[in-house]
C-alpha cells in the first residue's frame, strides 16, 4: 500500500477555524500571522489538515521515493504554543534566532508560547528568508 500524505490542503475555511481558537492570545497570534505570512508569501492562507495554515505549495522528494506536498511557510495555533513551520538552513538563519527571543527550535519549527515572547522584526525577516531557500531549493513548484 502506497504512503498518503494526511497533511494536505482542505476545503475548511481559515477564518472559521481561527475564530475557534479558544485561547485569545493564541486568536490573536493566528490573526497576526495569517495577515503577516500572506503579505510576505502573496499567497493566500489555507488549511493544511485539521490544524495547520499554509501559504503557497511545494513538491518534495526524498532519496527514499517518499514525497508529498507541503505549504512553503505556515503555522499552527496548538493548545500548548503556536508552531511556526519556517524552512531551515538559510544565510543567518543562526544569528537571526540568537535575537528572536524565547522560542524552541527544532529542523524546521520554531515553538512560540506567543508572539509577545519574541521579536516580530526577527520572525518577519526569518519567513522573508525560509520562502526565498524554498523556492531555490523548490523552484518548479
Amino acid at each position: 500500500m502506497a504512503y498518503e500524505a494526511k497533511t494536505r490542503v482542505t476545503d475548511v475555511s481559515v477564518a472559521d477555524f481561527i475564530a475557534a481558537v479558544e485561547n485569545p492570545t493564541r486568536r490573536a497570534d493566528a490573526e497576526t500571522l495569517c495577515a503577516l505570512f500572506g503579505e510576505i508569501s502573496g499567497e493566500p492562507a489555507t488549511m493544511w489538515g485539521p490544524s495547520i495554515i499554509g501559504f503557497g505549495k511545494y513538491h518534495y522528494r526524498y532519496a527514499s521515493g517518499h514525497e508529498g506536498d507541503a505549504p512553503r511557510l505556515g503555522f499552527s495555533p496548538r493548545k500548548a504554543q503556536t508552531v511556526l513551520y519556517i524552512l531551515g538552513g538559510f544565510d543567518g538563519q543562526d544569528e537571526l534566532l540568537a535575537r528572536l527571543g524565547k522560542a524552541k527550535t527544532s529542523v524546521a519549527c520554531l515553538y512560540v508560547n506567543k508572539l509577545a515572547d519574541v521579536d516580530m522584526d526577527i520572525v518577519r525577516e526569518m519567513a522573508v528568508q525560509s520562502l526565498a531557500e524554498n523556492r531555490k531549493r523548490y523552484p518548479e513548484s
